[in-house]
């Protein structure tokens, strides 16, 4: 099973919105060098809402190729349409990616059941592992425990990503999920409890900026170690709050134009972080001592 700190990473645009595969690959290595256990592209972080399907496969095929095995690579493969994320994840396994991760469909608002009959369609059309995505904020759609545990009986559906912040949520999964079933956080600011609790890792926005003290905060809490946790943990808390004080990634971008690792490029609708908010994500990465 795979643990710790997961990064859902952004695809590094330049100003113009095309993507920048040689900052790109110097992302992987950063990651790689600071300890993040696997590299999720393509997912909401990675402005998938906006990139074109030839650009989403172009990105995890670079994703995969830098990577080379040195890290797992979970490539976003969801859609609001059953046919479409069936495509989507076969083309991603034909990329080399080892998982899947696949949002709950978004926008028209199925049941439970249909939740579960499409998830169930696009893990028989692949081999390799598939996670679940739970991100209602999102989506509308919230793939209730009861489902996810009817999902996680399909042998190639291994793990979720729970984005409620709910706690007791999670200690429910913990209790009744199967032992090999991982059961990742989806937000950062919980993500530490999650953990304690019983959790398995966090597939991260904060662990695009401070990615080694995201690894060892993991580390800390999957060991048990609550304080050492809460120690590292307490570092991240104005950075897990100020990454998503504009809509996200466009906080994420920004601190790494700042670190000088990427452009900050977006694409709309999202627009580039204020001169307002600049001042506040700089003081959290300085908090976090990444600065």
């Amino acid at each position: 099973m795979l643990t710790g700190s997961l990064v859902a990473l952004v695809t590094p645009m330049q100003e113009d919105g095309h993507i920048d595969f040689e900052a790109l690959n110097r992302l992987v290595e950063f990651h790689i060098a600071n300890s993040t256990a696997g590299l999720v592209a393509v997912g909401t972080t990675g402005e998938s809402a906006t990139l074109e399907q030839d650009e989403h496969l172009a990105v995890v095929r670079a994703v995969v190729k830098q990577a080379a095995k040195r890290v797992p690579v979970i490539a976003g493969a969801g859609s609001n349409s059953t046919a479409h994320a069936i495509e989507l994840a076969r083309l991603m396994q034909d990329a080399g990616a080892d998982m899947l991760l696949s949002v709950a469909p978004y926008y028209n608002k199925p049941s439970q059941e249909g939740m579960y009959l499409h998830f169930k369609s696009l893990a028989a059309a692949v081999q390799i592992p598939v996670i679940l995505y739970n991100v209602p904020g999102r989506t509308v759609a919230d793939l209730s425990n009861d489902t996810i545990l009817r999902l996680a009986q399909i042998g190639n559906i291994v793990g979720v990503k729970d984005a409620t912040a709910n706690i007791a949520r999670a200690c429910d999964l913990v209790r009744r999920a199967p032992k090999d079933f991982a059961l990742y956080s989806g937000e950062d600011s919980t993500a530490m409890a999650f953990m304690l609790c019983g959790g398995h890792g966090v597939i991260s926005v904060t662990a695009n900026v401070a990615p080694k003290l995201m690894a060892e905060m993991c580390q800390a809490a999957l060991a048990g170690n609550p304080r050492q946790a809460q120690e590292l943990n307490a570092q991240l808390q104005d950075l897990h709050q100020l990454l998503f004080i504009e809509p996200s990634p466009a906080a994420s971008k920004w601190a790494l134009s700042r670190m000088g690792l990427i452009a900050d490029g977006l694409r709309l609708p999202l627009v580039s972080l204020t001169d307002t908010s600049k001042p506040l994500v700089e003081a959290a990465m300085k908090q976090a001592k990444i600065l």
